[in-house]
């Protein structure tokens, strides 16, 4: 078995993760300070207000089909038998 070969490829191995390291710490490091510069302008980004429910829930009617009513109950008593109430 030739050693030098595996030697090699050890210093191929070493030498791809160590800039792989490198990039990551780089990337963290230009992330934290683009956060930094960044800041200041955060109140004009617009926040989404929540969304409002849909009518079928709101008048208090399911939405879902019987199938998936029949699935909804199902595991219901499943997790109160799992839980033993």
């Amino acid at each position: 078995m030739d050693t030098r070969l595996l030697l090699d490829g050890l210093k191929a191995m070493v030498l791809g993760m160590g800039m792989v390291y490198v990039f990551l710490v780089v990337m963290i490091l230009l992330m934290k300070v683009m956060s930094k510069l960044l800041a200041p302008y955060s109140k004009f980004l617009v926040k989404e207000s929540p969304k409002k429910a849909p009518k079928a829930a709101a008048a208090g009617k399911s939405a879902l089909s019987a199938a998936d009513r029949l699935l909804a109950q199902a595991a219901i008593a499943a997790v109160r038998m799992h839980r033993g109430e």
